[in-house]
């Protein structure tokens, strides 16, 4: 009597397609694949795609994908930029900026360009952590003379109406604490001095050759002739001071991003 062999081709096959799997979810390709993204609509891959942006990208791009230190890539999107334009973007980096180049897998570029398709239907700020009722309190003395919130507030630093679908959680904590690590456009320091001594600190809003623009710490908007001042003097500091540990404890400040991360349109208000 003669034995069967194994049936092998079966596992055979499922093998090597396993293996195609893996490998076509672990190419880097320097140009988008061929075919449609398989992400696209998938509701799965758009959430590991909104995973991928927060932990690579948010903290430049903002939370919402609105821009912050980078561009704005829901309107970028919007305006027409195409899947292989983004996927080499992303792929490649931007030469002279902080956006480096990647040598993630195909598949995550993929998974990150279907959530950016649809940025809008997913849902991407933080859950609120920390007494947000005492953050409002604390932001009241001793933000809002700064900043504004629904229309009411300081205007030196930016309007926060929006923040909490604009930064993560740890962005925030950031800009709090060493407030100079990155200086927003048009929030950028400079003192200006005059012929005769006078020193103007403030934000510089506006510059070309001949003059500058800037918003003085009573907000006054100012602009100088170059040629009428002894010196311009472009600082590294931000107006805004640091709130370290012994400004700020971590329990208020934990309070106070609570409230930040409530603020997510023209709803909110300074209480």
């Amino acid at each position: 009597m003669t034995r069967k062999r194994p049936m092998l081709l079966p596992t055979l096959v499922f093998a090597i397609a396993g293996g195609l799997l893996l490998v076509a979810q672990e190419q880097r390709s320097e140009t988008l694949p061929p075919g449609k993204n398989p992400h696209l609509g998938n509701k799965e891959s758009i959430r590991q795609g909104m995973a991928l942006y927060r932990a690579r990208c948010a903290d430049c791009h903002g939370l919402d994908a609105s821009g912050y230190r980078g561009p704005d890539l829901v309107a970028a999107i919007g305006g027409g930029m195409t899947e292989e334009r983004l996927f080499q973007t992303i792929r490649k980096g931007v030469p002279g900026t902080e956006m480096p180049p990647t040598n993630s897998p195909d598949d995550d570029l993929l998974m990150l360009i279907a959530y950016l398709r649809n940025v809008g239907t997913a849902a991407p700020a933080d859950s609120p952590v920390g007494n947000a009722e005492n953050g409002a309190k604390l932001f009241a003395s001793q933000c809002a003379s700064c900043h504004r919130v629904a229309g009411r507030g300081g205007r030196i630093g930016p309007d926060l109406s929006r923040i909490g679908i604009a930064r993560s959680r740890a962005a925030l904590v950031r800009e709090i604490r060493t407030p100079s690590e990155w200086l927003e456009p048009n929030y950028e320091t400079v003192t200006l001095v005059t012929k005769d001594g006078q020193r103007i600190r403030g934000l510089k809003k506006n510059e070309d050759v001949f003059s500058i623009l800037v918003m003085d710490t009573r907000e006054r908007i100012q602009g100088y002739l170059k040629s009428n001042l002894q010196d311009v003097i472009y600082e590294k500091a931000s107006l805004m001071p640091e709130y370290g540990p012994g400004r700020l404890n971590d329990k208020d400040l934990n309070d106070v991003v609570g409230y930040l991360s409530t603020l997510r349109g023209s709803d909110v208000a300074v209480r």
